[in-house]
């Protein structure tokens, strides 16, 4: 590789360029519709999705017990390290590209690519992997209606052959529905999340306050189960095991940070959007683990509904059904978020010529990237139509980790190329708090199976083929 090439390849955005394009952006941009309070309800509603409805169960009755508290509690404490981070780089760097265009001003063209690529794995890999969960929780309902739709329409065709499946449909026409959704603009979608976010947060405090009062605290000893002599079933290892699992319950609080260019005050906005959303949803899942697991004995929560599982113990006949509606609501928002996170990495990329202008382009009167939000609802809903649950959740976590660990790195990278610049937001004990958040990623990453590396190595040649034969010659580099 000769030394210009080089160059081009490594070449870095200039962070004052940036921040005065954001500052000097008039009405051709992205819609400027949001505020705190929606930034933090779009982060609660990306959050709050199948974790707390589904793997609250699986690592109880597999791993930690009733100290899947703790796993919680030590997962939530990971991903607050990065919060922080990504709250000074949001409110620093308030523009659509979240965690690509922070590589590509600290680290430069060839790893912001690299990650931007790896973002598809936390977003539309993420939406499809949740509307299987919500196709699921669906059928369950119409089920309860006496509606029994027939397995050809409700299972994939690469699921177990069992099963008979052609193609999801539920879980493909939620994604579609969102998509026009999303295509109409900001403001509604917004307000649309505000609404299902303020019904599933009501589902999951009538969960914490029935719950409570039907506690037998004897389900609660021992807290930590004694390890069976194998490495993560049950004992402090499981806890940790569990704390792995239970990562997944907390992806979407970044998704914020994709919104910054849309918000209105985003210096502001953006940190309160990301913290807050990341605390509340902590309290709520360590309440709800603790309601359940006290509910009913840990070993009985392996099974799909959890929740409504233990709900139906407390003798509140109503309750379950509460609880699968809310369930449809937080996945619902869930793949919202997802989705709306994707089209907004993609602009970020097309803007800088990475990928074709075609996902740049905004709608003249909605102000939205339509065109490259339809085109990616459409790949997203054939995936979830065809591809069972595991299969598309097997690789989101270690793609949101390595984002994660970047953001991180990014924070430190960034105070040293650039310490007096003012900093809206400022992350509090640097460099510790990176370094923990770095650690705590690695940790986790390393927990993951090895095919999910393997895959992990495919999907980013995949990526950087991209990146060669197309992103090198069209990038638009500063000079």
């Amino acid at each position: 590789m000769s030394q210009s090439a080089s160059k081009n390849y490594l070449n870095r955005k200039s962070v004052y360029k940036l921040i005065a394009d954001h500052e000097a952006e008039q009405g051709d941009g992205l819609k400027r519709a949001l505020g705190w309070a929606s930034l933090m309800a779009m982060g609660i509603g990306g959050i709050i999705g199948a974790g707390i409805f589904v793997l609250t169960g699986t690592a109880a009755a597999k791993y930690a017990g009733p100290g899947v508290t703790v796993s919680f509690l030590l997962s939530g404490l990971a991903c607050t390290f990065v919060a922080l981070c990504y709250a000074e780089l949001a409110a620093l760097i308030p523009v659509a590209g979240s965690t690509y265009t922070y590589a590509y001003v600290t680290l430069g063209e060839v790893f912001a690519w690299a990650i931007g690529w790896n973002l598809v794995l936390e977003y539309a890999a993420g939406a499809a992997t949740v509307a299987v969960g919500w196709g699921g929780y669906f059928n369950r309902v119409v089920q309860g209606f006496g509606i029994n739709l027939p397995p050809e329409l409700t299972h994939a065709y690469f699921a177990d052959p069992g099963a008979h499946g052609l193609f999801n449909v539920p879980a493909a026409a939620i994604i579609l529905i969102l998509t026009a959704l999303l295509v109409r603009g900001t403001t509604e979608s917004s307000l649309v999340n505000n609404i299902i976010v303020a019904i599933k947060v009501t589902v999951v405090l009538l969960v914490i306050f029935f719950g409570a009062a039907a506690v037998n605290a004897a389900n609660w000893s021992p807290l930590i189960p004694e390890n069976t002599g194998e490495f993560g079933i049950y004992g402090w290892s499981g806890v940790l095991r569990g704390a792995s699992v239970v990562f997944f319950a907390y992806i979407g609080f970044d998704a914020v940070s994709t919104a910054a260019q849309e918000a209105h005050t985003p210096q502001r906005d953006v940190p309160i959007g990301i913290l807050g959303s990341l605390i509340i949803c902590t309290i709520l899942y360590v309440a709800v683990a603790a309601v359940a697991t006290g509910v009913v004995n840990y070993k009985e929560l392996g099974v799909p509904d959890p929740i409504a599982l233990a709900m139906d113990h407390t003798g509140v006949s109503w309750l379950s059904w509460t609880v699968k509606l809310g369930a449809l609501a937080g996945l619902t928002t869930a793949i919202l978020v997802l989705l709306f996170g994707q089209t907004r990495v993609f602009y970020a990329m097309a803007q800088d010529g990475l990928l074709p202008q075609i996902f740049a382009r905004l709608h003249p009167k909605f102000r939205t990237p339509a065109v490259s939000q339809i085109m990616i609802g459409v790949v997203v809903a054939v995936a979830a139509g065809l591809f069972p649950i595991d299969i598309l959740g097997e690789m989101v976590s270690i793609g949101t980790l390595a984002a994660f660990a970047l953001v991180c790195m990014a924070v430190l990278r960034l105070r040293r190329m650039h310490p007096d610049l003012h900093r809206p937001f400022r992350a509090p004990g640097i460099p510790w708090l990176p370094i923990a958040g770095i650690f705590s990623c690695a940790a986790l990453m390393v927990a993951l199976p090895l095919d999910t590396w393997l895959r992990l190595l495919i999907w980013t040649g995949i990526g950087m083929a991209i990146y060669v034969f197309y992103g090198v010659k069209h990038a638009k580099r500063q000079h």
